[in-house]
């Protein structure tokens, strides 16, 4: 299992990004929403689905993280340059917590899901999961909660319910003005 930080701290790509992370307490959400910019990059970062290649970290995008207090997963909608969303990448993940410098974690449990703004769904790394479970990295117990915290989201998402959608969208419209003084680094 590996543990992935909010802040991409060690992300070598990035030569200059802002980073904010805001706690929530409301009837829509509860958890913490963190917002990483990108202003300079050595060189975009780009994935292929089904034959088509998208930009996922180019200079301007956003990247905006959804921990939502007591979930397996953390939801990365990944905005361009023009405010538009290119895709949402949910991390199945054992748990959440906060470092002493108060940015968010997560124990990543390989399982991830894909949503395109196209409708398309795609359900990564079963494989790597596997393998975690053979090299005895993540427990039986924690591959079969991955699979069934996976399988509640593809239900969810499938029967249009999946509520980060619209969140997403909205957080990154009312939340934006409140983080301009991110801390930029």
């Amino acid at each position: 299992m590996k543990r992935k930080f909010s802040d991409r701290a060690n992300w070598r790509r990035i030569l200059r990004k802002s980073y904010s992370c805001l706690s929530m307490d409301d009837d829509e959400f509860k958890g913490l929403v963190t917002f990483y910019r990108i202003h300079e990059l050595r060189d975009p970062l780009w994935k292929e689905y089904n034959g088509r290649r998208l930009c996922l970290a180019d200079r301007g995008y956003l990247w905006m993280q959804h921990f939502p207090k007591g979930e397996q997963f953390v939801v990365t909608t990944m905005f361009d340059d023009k405010g538009r969303v290119v895709q949402w990448y949910i991390d199945i993940c054992k748990t959440q917590g906060l470092t002493d410098q108060q940015v968010p974690w997560f124990d990543d449990l390989f399982l991830d899901v894909v949503v395109l703004p196209s409708g398309e769904v795609f359900l990564l790394d079963e494989d790597e999961l596997e393998d975690a479970v053979r090299n005895g990295d993540v427990s039986n117990k924690d591959a079969a909660m991955a699979r069934k915290t996976a399988g509640r989201l593809l239900s969810s998402i499938r029967n249009g319910r999946f509520r980060y959608f619209t969140l997403s969208l909205k957080h990154r419209k009312t939340l934006a003005d409140r983080t301009q003084g991110a801390q930029e680094s």
